[in-house]
């Protein structure tokens, strides 16, 4: 009796969790996701264009909350065509074989307000490993439903950590390329729209 009841108890619980969850696109028309890296004695900017993810919870506790994002890695785009060319190949994303970025979320933290640590795992030119973002919250704006939420993170990623490891010596020491990318993500969501009805 008690084992029945405590099965209804939480299948209660996870039913009211789901109803108050919702489903958060990104909209790739409004978000960017940015890096910049040391080439010489200054920095080369870039992005990557296609891209897509999900946020699921409930905005009033958003500790609960998963986040997934993807990026396609051909998608890199720095303003040079060759040197895209070169960053989609075997020497650095390897993107035929490693098509996708990926960041999963584990666990959400609140640190002070509007900020969060989204720790979870990034996976990358065939390595994952466990990061944390540190995520701060934009605001919101829009009415109900149509509201529009926003989000920004910027973290710095060690590239030879997930096996991209190219680069050339210089004649007077040192290397081209800097092993830190510093990686920026802005995010803006909304609500999934519920598909229509026949």
């Amino acid at each position: 009796m008690n084992r029945t009841l405590a099965m209804v108890v939480l299948a209660s619980g996870l039913a009211a969790s789901s109803a108050v969850a919702d489903t958060f696109v990104i909209d790739p028309m409004h978000s960017d996701a940015s890096f910049q890296v040391r080439h010489f004695v200054s920095k080369v900017r870039g992005r990557f264009t296609d891209f897509s993810g999900t946020i699921v919870g409930d905005p009033a506790k958003p500790e609960t909350s998963t986040v997934q994002f993807t990026v396609k890695a051909a998608s890199i785009d720095t303003a040079q065509p060759d040197r895209d060319k070169h960053l989609r190949s075997a020497d650095f994303f390897d993107a035929d074989k490693f098509p996708e970025i990926t960041f999963r979320s584990t666990k959400i933290t609140a640190t002070g307000k509007g900020k969060y640590d989204v720790a979870g795992t990034l996976t990358m030119h065939g390595v994952t490993k466990t990061v944390t973002l540190p995520v701060t919250y934009l605001g919101t704006a829009g009415p109900g439903k149509d509201a529009k939420f926003g989000f920004e993170t910027t973290t710095t990623l060690d590239r030879k950590d997930y096996g991209i490891v190219w680069n050339k010596t210089l004649d007077n020491g040192g290397y081209m390329l800097g092993d830190d990318v510093t990686v920026t993500i802005n995010i803006e969501a909304g609500r999934k729209k519920e598909a229509a009805a026949n």
